[in-house]
Protein backbone atom coordinates (compact mmCIF):
# COMPACT_ATOMS: atom_id res chain seq x y z
CA UNK A 1 0.00 0.00 0.00
CA UNK A 2 3.00 2.32 0.46
CA UNK A 3 3.26 4.96 -2.23
CA UNK A 4 -0.35 4.38 -3.27
CA UNK A 5 -2.24 7.63 -2.58
CA UNK A 6 -5.59 5.90 -2.99
CA UNK A 7 -4.67 2.90 -0.84
CA UNK A 8 -6.23 4.29 2.33
CA UNK A 9 -9.45 5.17 0.53
CA UNK A 10 -9.69 1.68 -0.96
CA UNK A 11 -9.06 0.16 2.46
CA UNK A 12 -11.95 2.13 3.99
CA UNK A 13 -14.19 1.15 1.11
CA UNK A 14 -13.20 -2.51 1.41
CA UNK A 15 -13.94 -2.65 5.14
CA UNK A 16 -16.76 -0.09 5.14
CA UNK A 17 -19.43 -2.42 6.52
CA UNK A 18 -17.06 -3.73 9.15
CA UNK A 19 -16.10 -0.19 10.19
CA UNK A 20 -19.75 0.89 10.38
CA UNK A 21 -20.49 -2.06 12.64
CA UNK A 22 -17.43 -1.36 14.81
CA UNK A 23 -17.99 2.39 15.23
CA UNK A 24 -21.76 2.54 15.58
CA UNK A 25 -21.50 1.94 19.33
CA UNK A 26 -20.59 5.61 19.82
CA UNK A 27 -20.92 7.48 16.54
CA UNK A 28 -20.79 10.89 18.22
CA UNK A 29 -17.43 10.05 19.77
CA UNK A 30 -16.05 9.38 16.27
CA UNK A 31 -17.69 12.51 14.87
CA UNK A 32 -16.15 14.77 17.52
CA UNK A 33 -12.68 13.37 16.91
CA UNK A 34 -12.97 13.77 13.13
CA UNK A 35 -14.12 17.37 13.48
CA UNK A 36 -11.37 18.15 15.97
CA UNK A 37 -8.73 16.83 13.55
CA UNK A 38 -10.28 18.85 10.67
CA UNK A 39 -11.12 15.66 8.83
CA UNK A 40 -14.62 17.08 8.44
CA UNK A 41 -15.42 20.68 7.62
CA UNK A 42 -17.90 22.65 9.73
CA UNK A 43 -20.50 22.21 7.00
CA UNK A 44 -19.95 18.45 6.85
CA UNK A 45 -20.06 18.25 10.65
CA UNK A 46 -23.38 20.11 10.70
CA UNK A 47 -24.81 17.75 8.10
CA UNK A 48 -23.74 14.58 9.92
CA UNK A 49 -24.56 15.67 13.48
CA UNK A 50 -28.41 15.55 13.26
CA UNK A 51 -28.52 11.90 12.11
CA UNK A 52 -30.39 9.83 14.70
CA UNK A 53 -29.30 6.39 13.52
CA UNK A 54 -25.68 5.69 14.62
CA UNK A 55 -24.89 3.45 11.66
CA UNK A 56 -26.04 6.14 9.22
CA UNK A 57 -23.94 8.72 11.03
CA UNK A 58 -20.84 6.53 10.77
CA UNK A 59 -21.62 5.77 7.12
CA UNK A 60 -21.75 9.49 6.32
CA UNK A 61 -18.47 10.11 8.17
CA UNK A 62 -16.76 7.39 6.13
CA UNK A 63 -18.21 8.73 2.88
CA UNK A 64 -16.89 12.21 3.60
CA UNK A 65 -13.46 10.94 4.65
CA UNK A 66 -13.11 8.87 1.47
CA UNK A 67 -13.47 12.07 -0.56
CA UNK A 68 -10.53 13.70 1.21
CA UNK A 69 -6.89 13.83 0.13
CA UNK A 70 -4.55 10.96 0.99
CA UNK A 71 -3.06 12.75 4.01
CA UNK A 72 -6.43 13.20 5.73
CA UNK A 73 -7.44 9.63 4.90
CA UNK A 74 -4.23 8.41 6.51
CA UNK A 75 -4.83 10.58 9.59
CA UNK A 76 -8.26 9.00 9.91
CA UNK A 77 -6.86 5.48 9.67
CA UNK A 78 -4.17 6.28 12.22
CA UNK A 79 -6.89 7.66 14.49
CA UNK A 80 -8.72 4.34 14.33
CA UNK A 81 -5.52 2.52 15.28
CA UNK A 82 -4.63 4.62 18.32
CA UNK A 83 -5.01 3.14 21.80
CA UNK A 84 -7.97 5.29 22.83
CA UNK A 85 -10.07 4.25 19.83
CA UNK A 86 -9.00 0.63 20.13
CA UNK A 87 -10.09 0.58 23.77
CA UNK A 88 -13.40 2.28 22.99
CA UNK A 89 -14.24 0.13 19.97
CA UNK A 90 -13.03 -3.43 20.49
CA UNK A 91 -14.19 -4.47 17.02
CA UNK A 92 -11.51 -2.23 15.49
CA UNK A 93 -8.80 -4.66 16.54
CA UNK A 94 -8.65 -6.08 13.01
CA UNK A 95 -7.01 -2.83 11.84
CA UNK A 96 -3.88 -3.54 13.85
CA UNK A 97 -3.08 -6.44 11.57
CA UNK A 98 -3.33 -4.34 8.42
CA UNK A 99 -0.19 -2.70 6.95
CA UNK A 100 -1.44 0.89 7.02
CA UNK A 101 0.92 3.11 5.07
CA UNK A 102 2.68 6.13 6.50
CA UNK A 103 2.54 9.55 4.84
CA UNK A 104 5.20 10.05 2.14
CA UNK A 105 8.32 11.93 3.20
CA UNK A 106 7.14 15.05 1.37
CA UNK A 107 3.86 14.93 3.27
CA UNK A 108 5.72 14.54 6.57
CA UNK A 109 7.79 17.65 5.80
CA UNK A 110 4.63 19.56 4.92
CA UNK A 111 2.92 18.53 8.15
CA UNK A 112 6.02 19.52 10.14
CA UNK A 113 6.08 22.95 8.46
CA UNK A 114 2.41 23.46 9.29
CA UNK A 115 3.02 22.56 12.94
CA UNK A 116 5.95 24.98 13.10
CA UNK A 117 3.89 27.77 11.55
CA UNK A 118 1.13 27.23 14.12
CA UNK A 119 3.65 27.39 16.96
CA UNK A 120 5.13 30.61 15.60
CA UNK A 121 1.68 32.22 15.44
CA UNK A 122 1.33 32.13 19.23
CA UNK A 123 2.12 35.63 20.59
CA UNK A 124 5.07 35.72 23.01
CA UNK A 125 2.88 37.03 25.82
CA UNK A 126 0.86 33.82 25.67
CA UNK A 127 3.87 31.58 26.07
CA UNK A 128 3.94 30.22 29.59
CA UNK A 129 7.42 29.84 31.06
CA UNK A 130 7.05 26.50 32.79
CA UNK A 131 8.34 23.01 32.21
CA UNK A 132 4.87 21.49 32.25
CA UNK A 133 3.67 20.59 28.77
CA UNK A 134 0.06 21.00 29.95
CA UNK A 135 0.64 24.76 30.32
CA UNK A 136 1.51 25.37 26.68
CA UNK A 137 -0.36 22.73 24.66
CA UNK A 138 -3.96 23.06 23.63
CA UNK A 139 -6.43 20.96 25.57
CA UNK A 140 -7.29 17.70 23.81
CA UNK A 141 -10.65 16.16 22.97
CA UNK A 142 -9.94 13.37 25.44
CA UNK A 143 -9.26 15.88 28.23
CA UNK A 144 -12.49 17.74 27.46
CA UNK A 145 -14.45 14.50 27.61
CA UNK A 146 -12.85 13.62 30.94
CA UNK A 147 -13.67 17.08 32.29
CA UNK A 148 -17.30 16.70 31.23
CA UNK A 149 -17.65 13.79 33.68
CA UNK A 150 -17.08 16.14 36.62
CA UNK A 151 -19.50 18.95 35.75
CA UNK A 152 -23.04 18.66 37.03
CA UNK A 153 -26.36 20.38 36.52
CA UNK A 154 -24.87 23.84 36.93
CA UNK A 155 -23.09 23.45 33.57
CA UNK A 156 -24.97 26.35 31.98
CA UNK A 157 -24.07 28.76 34.76
CA UNK A 158 -20.45 27.63 34.63
CA UNK A 159 -20.36 27.98 30.84
CA UNK A 160 -21.86 31.48 30.92
CA UNK A 161 -19.81 32.90 33.77
CA UNK A 162 -16.45 31.14 33.48
CA UNK A 163 -16.27 30.16 29.81
CA UNK A 164 -18.21 33.25 28.66
CA UNK A 165 -20.44 31.36 26.24
CA UNK A 166 -23.64 33.10 25.16
CA UNK A 167 -27.08 31.90 26.23
CA UNK A 168 -27.98 31.48 22.57
CA UNK A 169 -25.03 29.15 21.99
CA UNK A 170 -25.88 27.15 25.11
CA UNK A 171 -29.50 26.74 24.02
CA UNK A 172 -28.27 25.49 20.65
CA UNK A 173 -25.96 23.00 22.36
CA UNK A 174 -28.80 21.78 24.57
CA UNK A 175 -31.11 21.27 21.58
CA UNK A 176 -28.43 19.30 19.74
CA UNK A 177 -27.82 17.01 22.71
CA UNK A 178 -31.23 16.48 24.30
CA UNK A 179 -30.53 13.00 25.63
CA UNK A 180 -26.95 13.26 26.90
CA UNK A 181 -25.80 15.57 29.67
CA UNK A 182 -22.18 14.64 29.11
CA UNK A 183 -22.40 15.50 25.42
CA UNK A 184 -23.92 18.89 26.29
CA UNK A 185 -21.06 19.67 28.63
CA UNK A 186 -18.49 18.36 26.17
CA UNK A 187 -19.95 20.51 23.37
CA UNK A 188 -19.81 23.60 25.58
CA UNK A 189 -16.19 22.91 26.51
CA UNK A 190 -15.34 22.31 22.87
CA UNK A 191 -17.03 25.57 21.81
CA UNK A 192 -14.81 27.37 24.32
CA UNK A 193 -11.64 25.64 23.10
CA UNK A 194 -12.41 26.42 19.44
CA UNK A 195 -12.99 30.07 20.29
CA UNK A 196 -9.87 30.40 22.44
CA UNK A 197 -7.69 28.36 20.06
CA UNK A 198 -4.05 28.73 21.24
CA UNK A 199 -5.17 30.00 24.65
CA UNK A 200 -7.26 26.88 25.31
CA UNK A 201 -4.63 25.12 27.40
CA UNK A 202 -5.30 22.50 30.08
CA UNK A 203 -3.93 24.74 32.84
CA UNK A 204 -6.11 27.67 31.81
CA UNK A 205 -9.21 25.46 31.69
CA UNK A 206 -8.32 24.11 35.13
CA UNK A 207 -7.98 27.64 36.46
CA UNK A 208 -11.36 28.70 35.06
CA UNK A 209 -13.25 25.68 36.34
CA UNK A 210 -11.77 25.47 39.84
CA UNK A 211 -12.60 28.93 41.11
CA UNK A 212 -14.08 28.90 44.61
CA UNK A 213 -17.64 29.68 43.55
CA UNK A 214 -17.80 26.67 41.21
CA UNK A 215 -19.33 23.41 42.41
CA UNK A 216 -16.61 21.24 40.88
CA UNK A 217 -15.25 18.62 43.26
CA UNK A 218 -11.83 19.80 44.53
CA UNK A 219 -9.01 17.88 42.94
CA UNK A 220 -11.21 16.20 40.33
CA UNK A 221 -9.68 18.21 37.49
CA UNK A 222 -6.06 18.04 38.62
CA UNK A 223 -5.29 15.66 35.76
CA UNK A 224 -5.30 18.77 33.56
CA UNK A 225 -2.11 19.88 35.30
CA UNK A 226 -0.25 16.67 34.60
CA UNK A 227 2.34 16.50 31.84
CA UNK A 228 1.21 14.79 28.62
Amino acid sequence: MDGDPAGGTRLIQKFKLKLIDALSGDADFVLQHCHSLSLLSDREYDQVKPANVPSEKVRDILDYVMRKDSRRVQIFLNLLKNDEMQETFSKLSFLKDLPLSKPPTAEKRKMKREETMLEEEVPPKQTCKTSSSSSSRMVTEKQLMLVSRHIGRNWKELARVDLELSSTRLEQIEEENLHSHRERVFSALRAWSMRERDRATPTRLHSLLTQEENAVTPGSLDFLLEEN
